[in-house]
């Protein structure tokens, strides 16, 4: 069997390769999904989420499963020379998998239609890696959605689709919401907003304490370096810290951000919480 796609400058390759930029996903609504994972959980995501696929002859021989979903899904699947699809991809180390994806975001108002009862709101990330694992944390913690305000990175950049690890195609995510009214459409929803900040006043220990993170909650995270600016900290119901029990200065966005959605989850799922015990 020999590759059907041999140039880097075919017409097909060069479409797909200018999806690395952010004007021209933009325009295409496209983007693109490198790797097994992301690739076969955009397969999996079904209405035509997946436009095009390309793969190396070794990849296609040891992921085959993927290759058959896809075809049989009706996506077109190009047969390409190694350092095609290398061309295409933005990794240091492709993996021989490089697929072309339509923009899967949800808007605002249906995330709010649906009553989310755990939702993290990235109000300030500008760092697509962190961006991305938030979601993948956000999508292990059971959250209902995630918001990327106007101020945050774009949800399709390479890096960032790369961090969630297909998480993005799992759970619903609002983008370009200005995070003032991402806050007041979640509190008219009935969701409690915390702002989370390494010099908040509430302790994340006394709030399980307390029993006060049972109901819809929205978590809000803010910029790596800086945290939340001041008037982003008014707009929350509480502003709260994860306590510190050990010698290192800070945690980090992600990690942070795990150990405060986690935090919810457990006390949702926990009794007199909003989600059942058995729910999930």
């Amino acid at each position: 069997m020999s590759p059907e796609l041999i140039s880097p400058r075919s017409p097909r390759v060069t479409a797909a390769r200018r999806l690395a930029r952010r004007n021209f996903r933009g325009k295409d609504r496209l983007f693109l999904a490198e790797g097994p994972q992301a690739v076969r959980e955009a397969v999996a995501h079904g209405t035509d989420t997946l436009t095009e696929l390309f793969t190396t002859l070794d990849a296609a021989e040891r992921h085959a499963d993927i290759i058959g979903a896809a075809r049989a899904a009706g996506v077109r699947v190009h047969l390409a020379a190694d350092e095609v699809v290398d061309d295409i991809s933005t990794t240091v180390t492709p993996q021989g998998l490089v697929g072309v994806c339509r923009f899967v975001d949800t808007p605002f108002a249906a995330v709010l239609a649906a009553r989310p009862r755990l939702v993290a709101v990235l109000a300030h990330v500008r760092d697509p890696g962190n961006a991305g694992t938030v979601l993948r944390c956000a999508d292990a913690a059971g959250a209902d959605a995630v918001v990327l305000t106007d101020a945050s990175v774009d949800l399709y950049n390479p890096k960032a689709v790369r961090a969630s690890v297909g998480s993005l195609f799992h759970l619903p995510v609002a983008v370009g919401v200005p995070v003032e009214d991402a806050v007041a459409g979640l509190r008219d929803a009935g969701v409690r907003i915390l702002a989370a900040d390494g010099a908040g006043d509430d302790d994340l220990d006394a709030e399980l304490d307390r029993g006060t993170m049972g109901g819809p909650t929205a978590w809000v995270f803010g910029n790596e370096a800086w945290g939340l600016p001041e008037e982003t900290r008014a707009l929350a119901d509480a502003v709260v810290r994860v306590p510190i029990h050990g010698k290192a200065e800070s945690l980090n966005l992600a990690t942070a951000a795990a150990v405060c959605l986690y935090a919810s989850a457990r006390a949702q799922r926990a009794s007199g919480g909003c989600r059942s015990v058995t729910e999930s």
